[in-house]
C-alpha cells in the first residue's frame, strides 16, 4: 500500500512511495507526530541518481522486518536533497561533525524538535564492512532515546552550538587585490595531477570552476602553465570514459585517477559547467576539439534532458536493470553486430574495446590516442577513420536507444536551469547557434512564467506543479542566466528580469548583521540553524554567484548598492580564497572580475544588419570573462533603456558602432571588427 510519498512530485521520493516504511515528506505533519508521540525522527536524505541510495532502499527500506522497526520506533522522513538543499546542508554538517565524513544516502536521527544526535550515511542490512547492521542500529538508537535522554540532550546541545560556524563570515576590512589570485594559482598548481590532469587521485571530479580560474589566469598573461593544466585536463576528460563518447555529456565523476571508469549518473549542473568551460577553452585557444565537446554536450541536453515546456531535467541514473553502467557499456560482439566486422574492427580499436573489457567484462568507450596517431599506426587514411568513427557513433547511439534507459529525474530545479540557461545563451552567441539561443529563450520564458508566481521564484517543478520557495541559489543562478541571455540578444526584458530577481534576492537573503547572504529566507522552514554555504563544491554556492551577478549589474546599471554588497563577502573570504581555492572557484572568478577593471562594451546597430553581426562576432568570439556587453538598435532606443552605458550612444555615419570603455575612460567609437578587436585586446 503506498505511503505518504505517493503525493509528492520528486522522482526520488516517488521511488520510495511503495516501501513498507511509513515515510513522511518533511513537513508539519511528521514533526507534530514526533512531538505528540515523543518519538525520534529518522531522517533519510538522498537523490534519484544516487547509486548507494538505491542499494539501501533494496536492502533495508523494502525489507518488511526492517521497515517494521522503523515504523515502531521512529517517525521516518524522506527528503530529496535536490529539492531541499537547506535540510541537506544543515544535517550534512551534523553528520560530518559526528563521523568526520559525509555522503549520500544520509541517515540522521533527530529529536522531535529537529535537533540531530546521531547519524551516518549508508548502513548495511547486517553487520559488515566494519559497520553495524541497520536493524541493530535502529534498536540501539531507539533504546538510547528512551533510556538515556540526558545524554541525548547533551549531544544535541553541543552539536547545535557548533553548527553553522562553517558559514560564518569573518569581518574583512583589508582591500581585495590580485595577490589572492596568485596565491590561489600556486595552491592549484601544487595539487595538480600533471600526468592525468585534474586534482588529486581517485575518485576524481571535474572541478570545472577551478579550471575556469586557471583559464582566466592564463588569459591575463600571468603564467602559460595555467593553460597547460587546463589543456591536459580537458583533453584527458574528453578522451576518457567520464565523457559519453556515443551521446555526449559528462558523468558526475571518475572512480579512478585516469577519467576512465565513471560513476555513470549524469547531472545537469555538471554538464552546464563543463559545456561552458569547453566553450571558454575554445574561445581562448581556437581548438576545434573543445568546440566539438561543448556542442555535443549541449546537443545531448537538448535531445535527452529538455522538457516540452523548455525546462531542463535534473539527472539520469547510473543504474539500469539494477546494474550500474549497463546502459553505457559494450562488448566487441555487440559492436560488430551493428557495424559489421571491418568497420567494427576500426571503431573498436580506436575506442579501446577488447574481449576482456575494462569494466566488469564489458567496455567503456574511451580514446587512447589521437586520431592522427591511431590512423598512422594502423595504416588507415585519416579521413577513413573519421568517417568510420562518426557513422559508428550514430549507429551505436541508435542501437543504445533500444536498451532499457536509466531512470530520468525529470524535475526542473530553478538554480540548475539558471546554470544551463547561461551556458546555452553564451554558446548560442559565441558559436552563432540559433537553436541554442532558442532553447535559452524558451527556458527563460518557462522559468519566469511557470516558476515565478507573484514575483516569487519557486524551487522545483514537475508535471504541471511548481512548488517550494526558492533559495539563494535559485535567485542568483536564474538572474545570472538571464543576464547572459540579455548579452546574447539585447532583449531588454531579460535584463529587466535579472535586475528584478537581484533586487528581490537582496531583500530576502541579505543580512547586514553578517555582511552577506543566507541560503534561506524568512519564507523557509526555520531549522536548528539558518544555513549559509560559502564553499563552491560540485556547483557554485549561491553566495558566489550572487556576488558575481551583482558585480556585473553594478557596472551595467551604475547602482552602487550592488557593488558594495558584492564586495563585502569578497573581503570576508579573501584569506580562504587564497588558501583553499579548490572550494572557492566561483568566488575567485568574482574576485577576478572585481579587481580587473572590466571592459564595458556597447554595440549600437540593428540586429539584422550584417555589420552589427560582425561586431558582435568579434565580442563573443574571444574569451574575455571580465567584460559586460549592452546594446541597442539605434540612438533613440538606446535612450529608452535607461542604462548609463547607453547614454549618448549612437551610430557613426549611419554604421553599426562599437564603444569600449574601461576604468572610467572610453576609446573612440569604431565601426569595423578589426578596430574593435584591437580595442578589446588592448
Amino acid at each position: 500500500m503506498p505511503n505518504r510519498l505517493s503525493n509528492e512530485t520528486s522522482p526520488y521520493l516517488l521511488q520510495h512511495a511503495n516501501n513498507p516504511v511509513d515515510w513522511y515528506p518533511w513537513g508539519d505533519e511528521a514533526l507534530q507526530r514526533a512531538k505528540d508521540e515523543d518519538k525520534p525522527i529518522l531522517l533519510s536524505i538522498g537523490y534519484s541518481a544516487c547509486h548507494w541510495c538505491h542499494v539501501m532502499e533494496r536492502e533495508s527500506f523494502e525489507n518488511e522486518a526492517i521497515a517494521g522497526l522503523m515504523n515502531e520506533h521512529f517517525v521516518s522522513i524522506k527528503v530529496d536533497r535536490e529539492e531541499r538543499p537547506d535540510l541537506d546542508a544543515v544535517y550534512m554538517e551534523a553528520v560530518q561533525m559526528l563521523t568526520g565524513s559525509g555522503g549520500w544516502p544520509m541517515t540522521v536521527f533527530l529529536t522531535p524538535d529537529g535537533r540531530p544526535f546521531y547519524g551516518g550515511t549508508y548502513f548495511p542490512p547486517v553487520d559488515r564492512f566494519n559497520m553495524p547492521g541497520f536493524p541493530r542500529l535502529l534498536e540501539s538508537v531507539s533504546r538510547q532515546y528512551r533510556e538515556n535522554r540526558d545524554e541525548i540532550d547533551r549531544v544535541t546541545s553541543q552539536l547545535t552550538e557548533q553548527m553553522g560556524r562553517a558559514g560564518q563570515m569573518p569581518k574583512g576590512d583589508s582591500p581585495v587585490t590580485v595577490e589572492t589570485l596568485h596565491q590561489a594559482y600556486s595552491a592549484l598548481a601544487t595539487n595538480f595531477d600533471y600526468q592525468n590532469g585534474g586534482t588529486g587521485t581517485a575518485p576524481k571530479f571535474p572541478q570545472a570552476m577551478n579550471l575556469e580560474v586557471l583559464l582566466r589566469y592564463y588569459t591575463h598573461g600571468y603564467n602559460d602553465r595555467a593553460l597547460e593544466m587546463v589543456d591536459l585536463t580537458l583533453e584527458k576528460m574528453a578522451r576518457g570514459g567520464i565523457y559519453d563518447q556515443i551521446a555526449g555529456g559528462f558523468a558526475r565523476y571518475s572512480t579512478d585517477a585516469y577519467w576512465l571508469v565513471p560513476h555513470f549518473e549524469k547531472m545537469l549542473y555538471d554538464n552546464a559547467l563543463l559545456a561552458r568551460l569547453y566553450l571558454h577553452a575554445h574561445q581562448a585557444t581556437g581548438r576545434g576539439m573543445y568546440r566539438r565537446i561543448a556542442e555535443e554536450t549541449l546537443d545531448y541536453i537538448l535531445r535527452e534532458m529538455t522538457g516540452p515546456e523548455g525546462g531542463f531535467y535534473s539527472a539520469t541514473d547510473a543504474d539500469s536493470e539494477g546494474e550500474e553502467g549497463k546502459f553505457f557499456v559494450w562488448s566487441p560482439d555487440e559492436i560488430e553486430a551493428v557495424l559489421g566486422k571491418e568497420e567494427a574492427g576500426i571503431f573498436s580499436g580506436f575506442f579501446g574495446v577488447t574481449e576482456g573489457g575494462n569494466f566488469e567484462g564489458k567496455n567503456i568507450l574511451n580514446i587512447t590516442q589521437k586520431a592522427s596517431e591511431y590512423a598512422q599506426k594502423h595504416g588507415i587514411a585519416l579521413d577513413r577513420l573519421v568517417d568510420v568513427v562518426l557513422r559508428g557513433k550514430t549507429a551505436l547511439l541508435a542501437e543504445r536507444e533500444k536498451r532499457i534507459h536509466p531512470l530520468l529525474d525529470d524535475k526542473v530545479l530553478a538554480s540548475w536551469n539558471g546554470m544551463m540557461l547561461r551556458s546555452f545563451a553564451e554558446a548560442g552567441a559565441a558559436l552563432e547557434r540559433r537553436d541554442y539561443l532558442d532553447a535559452a529563450i524558451k527556458n527563460a520564458n518557462f522559468l519566469l512564467e511557470t516558476m515565478r508566481p507573484d514575483g516569487k521564484l519557486l524551487r522545483s517543478y514537475r508535471e504541471g506543479q511548481a512548488k517550494l520557495p526558492g533559495f539563494l541559489e535559485d535567485y542568483s543562478f536564474v538572474a545570472d542566466g538571464l543576464l547572459a541571455l540579455y548579452e546574447a540578444t539585447f532583449d531588454q526584458r531579460w535584463l529587466t528580469e535579472s535586475i528584478s530577481l537581484a533586487d528581490r534576492m537582496i531583500k530576502l537573503f541579505w543580512d547586514d548583521g553578517v555582511g552577506g547572504f543566507y541560503d534561506t529566507s524568512a519564507e523557509h522552514d526555520q531549522l536548528v540553524v539558518r544555513p549559509r554555504d560559502v564553499l563552491d563544491n560540485a556547483q557554485p554556492c549561491g553566495g558566489s554567484v550572487a556576488t558575481d551577478v551583482l558585480l556585473k549589474l553594478a557596472v551595467i546599471t551604475g547602482k552602487e548598492e550592488y557593488r558594495l554588497k558584492a564586495a563585502t563577502p569578497l573581503r570576508a573570504l579573501r584569506e580562504m580564497m587564497g588558501r583553499a581555492p579548490a572550494g572557492t572557484g566561483h568566488w575567485l572568478a568574482a574576485l577576478d572580475f572585481y579587481v580587473s577593471s572590466p571592459k564595458e562594451v556597447v554595440i549600437i546597430g540593428p540586429r539584422d544588419d550584417s555589420a552589427t553581426t560582425a561586431l558582435l562576432r568579434t565580442v563573443h568570439g574571444g574569451f574575455r570573462p571580465n567584460q559586460v556587453l549592452v546594446g541597442a538598435q539605434d540612438a533613440d532606443s538606446a535612450g529608452d533603456h535607461g542604462l548609463p552605458l547607453l547614454e549618448g550612444r549612437g551610430m557613426v555615419d549611419g554604421k553599426p558602432t562599437a564603444y569600449v570603455c574601461q576604468n572610467y575612460a572610453c576609446q573612440l567609437p569604431v565601426t569595423t571588427p578589426e578596430d574593435l578587436a584591437a580595442q578589446l585586446e588592448g
